[in-house]
Parts: structure tokens; sequence; C-alpha cells
């Protein structure tokens, strides 16, 4: 599980969202918010006396660094990963040298995103020529 998954203590529970304002805000199910819960992705600041989440900003954004992910097929797995690393990296007591081989690590992550990023644009552009193809079908039958 990432350690700091929690955002800096806010002062109320007023600048907290519940999580259906949570979903509606990122675009994501209450289900999916959960999972990511689960697996230790994200965590609420804290809970209502009802017991429903309350999130602070920084677990939304966190959210929306997730979504960034998930289409590039990262898994819930390299996302704790990568968000482990960028949550040290905040650390300003951080040895230098710490900070220099997470530094690296982020370059790591950078590549993969690169990578990614053509495999999608290829398929993309193999998916317009099939569109394509299947207008050109339909144009000569008509």
């Amino acid at each position: 599980m990432v350690s700091s998954t929690r955002g800096p203590a806010l002062g109320s529970e007023a600048s907290l969202l519940k999580i259906g304002e949570v979903a509606e805000q990122v675009g994501l199910s209450l289900r999916t918010i959960r999972f990511y819960e689960e697996a230790g992705l994200v965590a609420p600041e804290s809970r209502t006396s009802g017991g429903f989440r309350l999130f602070s900003v920084t677990a939304v954004d966190r959210l929306r660094l997730i979504m960034r992910m998930k289409p590039l097929g990262f898994t819930v797995e390299e996302m704790v990963e990568v968000l482990a690393t960028l949550d040290a990296l905040d650390d300003s007591a951080l040895d230098p040298h710490e900070r220099a081989a997470l530094a690296e690590q982020v370059d790591v992550y950078r590549d993969r995103v690169t990578s990614r990023c053509a495999d999608l644009l290829a398929k993309a552009a193999r998916g317009r020529e099939f569109g394509q193809h299947l207008r050109d079908v339909a144009d000569r039958n008509r």
C-alpha cells in the first residue's frame, strides 16, 4: 500500500468532498473509486459520522493522475509504484542521493509512457485505416 495516500490535513469537513461529489468531478464510478482505495492508490481524508468517505483536493488530483495512467495500460501495481515514487519525491528532507535515484526512476516511468503512447498512436492509425477501408467498401456498394 502507498504510505502517503492521504492529502494534507484540512481545517474542516466543509472543504472535503463526499465520494459521490468526487466521482462526479473526475468522471469515475463510485465502485472504481472504492476499488482504487482498496488497492491503496487513494484514501479518504476522513469519514462522516454516517460513514461516508470524505476526500481532499489532493485525493481528487491523485485520482486524475491515476486516470492518466489507466489508458496507458499501467497495472495497479505499477500505479502504486509510480505514486509511491512521486510521494517520496515530495519529501523535502530527502537525501540528495535518494532524490537522484527517485528522479532516475521517474525517467524510467516517463520512458514507459512515451513507449505506450507510441503504441496507442500506432493502433489509432491502424483503426483509422480500417475505418477508411470500411467506408470505401460501403461506397463501392451503393
